[in-house]
């Protein structure tokens, strides 16, 4: 396309145009792989090594390496995690793919207000509330929680309706932190607003967020679209909250 021709036309006839030429190369590439299906089907049929073959259709594209927003939020976690090498970690609400992760190099404690039993013996269960966490003050050297704050207390996951558990649940995790330990956690995120998309998540602002973490010290905070997936900046969040970023923050405890 002219550069000149597109830098004049309305940015969403812009953006058309740009996705139109994506799925024109995706068709192409996509009929390619059809014609060599074919022809590898065909091979596999009489050299099967034995295999019946069935035809089932699959096919994921070249281009970039798949992604997702867990992966962002995880790689942010596993980053802090690895510079500051704690030895006892708290989980509340993260995803348990990344529980189980953690597990292969950390003794971890995972908050459930449902009863659960664990198969691993470096895995502690306590079944409590995050709004009222019983665990000692200062006993944790971090404390991870994604994916969680935002549904505190919408009564989504079958807990108890309570509007300020997520304040009381970021109170808690800070309590049980010793001096000097990292809170790291997950929020959605627009430019506009907060509001609660009832009752699905609350989406904050950047200033809701800061102010919930005003006794501590910002290590790193980061951005992330969801569409399309990727890095950015705090100007390009998301305006409208029911099509909401994610926030990724790491605070150390004074």
């Amino acid at each position: 396309m002219n550069d000149s021709l597109a830098g004049r036309m309305h940015p969403i006839n812009r953006a058309l145009s740009v996705l139109g030429l994506q799925l024109s190369r995706m068709s192409d590439e996509i009929r390619k792989f059809q014609e060599e299906y074919e022809r590898n089907y065909e091979h596999v049929i009489r050299n099967g090594r034995g295999f019946r073959a069935i035809k089932h259709f699959r096919y994921m594209g070249g281009g970039a390496h798949p992604t997702s927003i867990s992966g962002l939020h995880t790689e942010f976690v596993s980053y802090h995690l690895y510079k500051a090498k704690p030895k006892k970690v708290l989980d509340i609400g993260s995803y348990r793919l990344y529980i189980l992760g953690l597990l292969a190099h950390y003794d971890v404690t995972t908050i459930d207000f449902r009863e659960r039993k664990s198969r691993l013996e470096n895995e502690t269960i306590v079944t409590s509330n995050a709004r009222a966490l019983d665990l000692s003050d200062h006993s944790f050297d971090a404390v991870v929680s994604m994916a969680a704050l935002a549904n505190f207390g919408l009564g989504r996951y079958g807990d108890e309706f309570d509007l300020d558990a997520d304040i009381k649940a970021v109170n808690e995790m800070i309590r049980v932190l010793k001096p000097g330990g990292l809170l790291i956690f997950e929020a959605n995120i627009a430019n506009t607003e907060p509001t609660i998309l009832w009752n699905r998540a609350r989406v904050y602002n950047l200033a809701m967020i800061r102010h919930l973490c005003a006794d501590l010290d910002c290590v790193e905070e980061k951005f992330f679209k969801h569409r399309p997936l990727r890095d950015c900046s705090f100007e390009e969040l998301a305006t409208d909250p029911e099509h909401f970023d994610s926030y990724m923050g790491c605070w150390r405890k004074k």
